[in-house]
Formats: C-alpha cells, sequence, structure tokens
C-alpha cells in the first residue's frame, strides 16, 4: 500500500531536519525583529530586509504545510496533534513579533521604493509584490491604529464562530425515514442524498425537517448574519472604502462592475434554468417542488471502477491537454504525491497542498465509483496548477490567487464530463451524465450568483441605513428564488429559511469566485476541444502563478470576464447540453 500514501519525506527527510528548520526560522525572526524603524534606510537594507522577510516565509510555510499534512493522515496520532499546535503557536508569535512590517513599508511612498529599485538591481523580483503591497496604502492606518483593529479581530469573528457552533455543533434535526423506511438521523452530511433520493416523500420530509430546525432558531440566526454585514461595512468604513463590496473585490483587482454585470447576465438566461425544470418535471411525471431539484431523471450508475481503471478514464478524457500535461500529470500520480484511499483516522474528504519546489500532495478517499474518478481529475487539476506554476515561476509569484483557483480543476471535470457523454453507448447513461452536468452549472453558477445576489442586496441595505429584520433576509430571499425557479418550480414557503444553513454568508462575497470560476473553466474546455493549439495557451496560464492580475491572465487565454457575450457564451453552452438532452427523449444519439 505504500505506493498509494504519500511520502513526506520529500518534506524533511527525518525529525532532525524538521527541528533544523525551526530554529533557522526562530534565528531569521530575531535577524528581522532588528530592522524595525530600519527597513527604510537605504536600497541595500530593504534589499537585506526583503530577502530575509520571503525566506522567513517559505520555511513558515513548509513547517505549516508538513505538519498539517501529517496530521491529517492519522487524526488521532498525539504526536502530530501536539506537532500541529506547536507550529500553530510559533506562527502566532512571529506574526505578533513581525507585526510592525506593513506598516512601516507603507509609511514610505513608491516613489522612495522605486529610487531604491533603481540603484539596487537586486530589488527588481520584489517590484511586483512591492507595488501589490502599495496598492493598500490609502486602505492601511497607522500603526497605532492597525494595532488597535487588530485587537478587535477576535470580536469580528464572534458571528461566524458562533453561527458555526449553531450549525455544526449544537445542530439537532429532527429523524426521518429513509428509502428502507428506517427512522434515522438527519445531518448535514446526508441530506443532499436524502434530496437525491428517488422516493419523493423522502426528499419532501428531508426538506421540512431541515428547515425547522432554521425556522425555530431564525431570531438568532439573523442576528449573527446582521452583525456579520455590520462588521463587514464597519471594517470598509475605517479602510477608507467605498463600500464593503468594494473592499473585498479589492484584493483581485475586479470591479463591482463585473460582480453587477455577473448577475444582471445570469439573471438574463434564467429561462434556460427554467426550461431545464419543465424538462425534468416532464420526464419525472410531476410538477416539480423545492426539494425535487436534485434528482437525476435517469438511473444512477452504478459501475465499480478500480482506481487503475480510473487513470485510465482520466487520461484518456485529459487528452486535449497535450502529451507534456498528462506526462507530469501521470508522474504525480506514480510518485506517492496522492494518498488515494480511506483509512482509519485520515481526514475525510478531497483536496490538494503543497511547498513550493517540492511536488504537491493530493489526498483522495477513492471509492471504485465514478464520482471518485471525478473527485480524482478535479484534485489532479488542482496539482497540476500548482505544480506548474512552481516549476515557472519564482516563490513569490507561484501562488496563484483563490479567484482563479477552481478553474484548473474545473477543467477537468467539465472535460471528463464531455468524455463520459460523448463515450457513452446508451441513451440513459448519456442522461445520467447530462443531467449531472446541468445540475453541476447550476449548483455553481446560477445558485452562486442567487447567494451573491443576496449577500450584496443586504449590504446595501444597511449601508443605506434601511434596519435589517429576520423578515426583510426571508423575504429577500424568497423573491430570489421566485425570480430563479417560478414558475416552472413550487417554491415552496420554507425556501425562505435556506439563507440560513449557508456558512459562506460568512465569509462575504466569495461566492461569485465560484460561478466565475466555473464560467472560466467552461470556456476553457470550450476552447480545448475546439480550436487547434489553445492547449499551448492554457499550459502558459497553469504556468503563470500571480505574475499578472487574474483578469488580465484570463484575457490572454481570450476570455474577457468584464465582456457579457463572454459571460452569455457560458449560458449558450448550458442550453446546448440541454438541447442534447432533450434530443434523446426521440432516441437520437
Amino acid at each position: 500500500m505504500g505506493e498509494f500514501n504519500w511520502d513526506l519525506t520529500k518534506i524533511f527527510k527525518n525529525e532532525e531536519e524538521y527541528n533544523e528548520c525551526i530554529n533557522k526560522l526562530k534565528s531569521i525572526i530575531t535577524k528581522l525583529e532588528e530592522f524595525k524603524d530600519h527597513i527604510l534606510d537605504d536600497e541595500n537594507s530593504l534589499y537585506d530586509f526583503l530577502s530575509l522577510d520571503t525566506e522567513s516565509e517559505y520555511l513558515s510555510e513548509k513547517l505549516y504545510v508538513y505538519t498539517f499534512l501529517a496530521y491529517y493522515s492519522d487524526m488521532n496520532n498525539k504526536d502530530y496533534i501536539n506537532r500541529k499546535e506547536e507550529i500553530i503557536s510559533l506562527l502566532n508569535d512571529i506574526s505578533s513579533k513581525t507585526s510592525f512590517i506593513r506598516p512601516e513599508l507603507l509609511s514610505s511612498s513608491y516613489d522612495k521604493i522605486l529610487k531604491y529599485i533603481n540603484k539596487n538591481k537586486k530589488l527588481e523580483k520584489y517590484r511586483l509584490s512591492l507595488e501589490r503591497l502599495f496598492r493598500y496604502k490609502n486602505h492601511t492606518l497607522s500603526e497605532k491604529e492597525e494595532k488597535i483593529l487588530s485587537m478587535t479581530s477576535d470580536m469580528l469573528r464572534l458571528p461566524g464562530d458562533t453561527f458555526s457552533i449553531i450549525n455544526n455543533v449544537d445542530v439537532k434535526f429532527d429523524k426521518i425515514r429513509n428509502e428502507d423506511d428506517k427512522l434515522v438521523e438527519l445531518n448535514h452530511a446526508n441530506y443532499s442524498t436524502f434530496l437525491s433520493s428517488r422516493n419523493k416523500k423522502v426528499r419532501k420530509n428531508a426538506f421540512n425537517k431541515m428547515y425547522k430546525y432554521y425556522k425555530e432558531h431564525i431570531n438568532t440566526i439573523s442576528s449573527l448574519y446582521i452583525g456579520n454585514v455590520k462588521n463587514n461595512c464597519f471594517i470598509s468604513k475605517v479602510r477608507g472604502y467605498n463600500s464593503t463590496l468594494d473592499m473585498h473585490l479589492y484584493p483581485d483587482e475586479v470591479s463591482n462592475t463585473l460582480y453587477n454585470h455577473l448577475i444582471d447576465v445570469t439573471n438574463d438566461n434564467l429561462k434556460y434554468l427554467k426550461d431545464y425544470y419543465k424538462y425534468k418535471s416532464k420526464k419525472l411525471g410531476y410538477k416539480l417542488h423545492m426539494y425535487d431539484l436534485y434528482v437525476n431523471t435517469s438511473a444512477s450508475i452504478d459501475k465499480k471502477i478500480n482506481f487503475e481503471e480510473a487513470k485510465k478514464i482520466a487520461n484518456e478524457a485529459l487528452n486535449p491537454l497535450g502529451e507534456e500535461y498528462l506526462k507530469a500529470f501521470n508522474h504525480l500520480l506514480s510518485n506517492r504525491c496522492v494518498d488515494v484511499y480511506p483509512k482509519k483516522n485520515k481526514r475525510s474528504g478531497a483536496y490538494q497542498w503543497g511547498v513550493y519546489g517540492i511536488e504537491p500532495y493530493v489526498s483522495l478517499n477513492y471509492e471504485n465509483n465514478i464520482d471518485s474518478v471525478s473527485t480524482l481529475v478535479h484534485e489532479m487539476g488542482h496539482a497540476m496548477h500548482s505544480y506548474l506554476s512552481d516549476k515557472n515561476q519564482d516563490y513569490l509569484y507561484a501562488g496563484y490567487p483563490i479567484f482563479l483557483a477552481e478553474i484548473a480543476s474545473t477543467v477537468n471535470e467539465v472535460l471528463l464530463s464531455n468524455y463520459l457523454i460523448n463515450k457513452s453507448d446508451n441513451n440513459d447513461e448519456k442522461e445520467y451524465y447530462l443531467v449531472e452536468f446541468l445540475d453541476k452549472f447550476k449548483a455553481t453558477v446560477f445558485r452562486q450568483v442567487m447567494f451573491s445576489d443576496f449577500e450584496n442586496t443586504i449590504h446595501k441595505y444597511y449601508e443605506e441605513g434601511k434596519p435589517l429584520t429576520s423578515d426583510l433576509l426571508n423575504d429577500v430571499y424568497l423573491k430570489l428564488n421566485k425570480k430563479h425557479f417560478s414558475p416552472a418550480v413550487v417554491i415552496d414557503d420554507n425556501i425562505k429559511y435556506e439563507w440560513a444553513r449557508i456558512p459562506h454568508f460568512y465569509t462575504s462575497f466569495y461566492v461569485y469566485k465560484y460561478a466565475t470560476g466555473f464560467i472560466s473553466a467552461l470556456l476553457i474546455a470550450d476552447k480545448l476541444l475546439n480550436e487547434k493549439d489553445f492547449k499551448d495557451k492554457y499550459i502558459k496560464f497553469l504556468s503563470s502563478g500571480h505574475i499578472k492580475s487574474p483578469l488580465n491572465l484570463l484575457k490572454e487565454l481570450g476570455i474577457d470576464l468584464e465582456n457579457n457575450n463572454t459571460l452569455k457564451r457560458a449560458f449558450d453552452i448550458f442550453n446546448e447540453k440541454l438541447e442534447l438532452l432533450k434530443s434523446l427523449e426521440n432516441g437520437e444519439k
């Protein structure tokens, strides 16, 4: 089984090497502290400081990732648990000791920094990172004010932390009867399974039992979310942003025009979503309710697919990415970079993580089914993005921003979906994969844009001085659902409480990135399948890390997310897949 487990000795060969890294990091931090009030003495002191600071960041990342990867491989291992806590404590201490850095750098002018770069050419590699730092100059307070603001961070996290407790720890849903008529506990993990059940009664009961809990706690949860909105508005005002939306879009250099256009273009294309649910209603033989949306109209695919077969399918599906991509892809699969199977005390789910200069690690919990194949290509998409960026960019710019983070993984999923649809030799199987694709589009684009519309509306209301109440939150959310689904679907009243169970609303103005990421990936996959040599442009994109803004890197692929026609093309693809699905009713292949 060794070949199916991580080899973490690529990061640290042994305990001695690990401890040497800790001691080296502590020594560097001591040297960094000596730079307080002297970072900008001259061009040489700036270079010496930045060199040390970069090294400290790299060593911190190396220790942190290694410690958590070991812990996630066996979450009951006391040595791993203790080491994790020690590293967290060390890094918190480092953060406190180096808190002077940002305000001190920004106390200067960028013109002064440019003069230093011209005098010491070794500073050139830091030009872009310094330029990005100085974008925040007008939104950075004095050292004293920043310190006061940092002291509020624990308080500002309270709404989200408390919601997490209510939603994960204290939560207790009523029991429901499953498809075998057995009484079972409803929970977050099995709720989606019940909503996909072929038994309508099971779906309805799960839906109503779920929202019974949120209805009973709606005033408390509303208070928490309103508190989160107020926190956001407070921070955006203190930091001098025009709005909370502007503050959250600023790091990715995204305009609120793009955000609003995404909502507008989605709303303009809701006809396709409603048409899809009309099809589902016709196929299933009854008018859909909100708890019927996740049912696949075709029978599930029960094929057993072992890991070797999964790798073969992945290689065939990802063939449009080219020989060099697949060579690196298979190297990672065979070089103990992937922890494949479930095992006792291993972290659940799937993810990719790594350290610059070392091949990335992927964790799966492979279950010999088609969903696991999809998870494999998804996580390996992340891994290949990291691998190629690390290989081609300096440490400073290899890490790609969250705005781009889901694109490479979703491109792989879309290519797999197209492969499975085209390879299917019977219409039932083809229908299953088409419905899976359309449902994923709905969940990642239509649904996330609806969420984005909701949180933007609520923040605007507060910024305009409108009082926020639980009734207002429920009403706004219910109206959005009616806009998205009516009259194709019966809008059950309980859906107005759905917003209250969405944890992403406490990471504000984040979910729109799921939609832009999916749209970008869909258009990239379309180009890979239809444009000769586009793969070379895409590999360059994957190799670019963060050397340009996310939108400019996408524009080099011919994808301009600020152009409404670009966004519209994604919805056209949704409709093309829907039309293909409809054609299967006539026996077409």
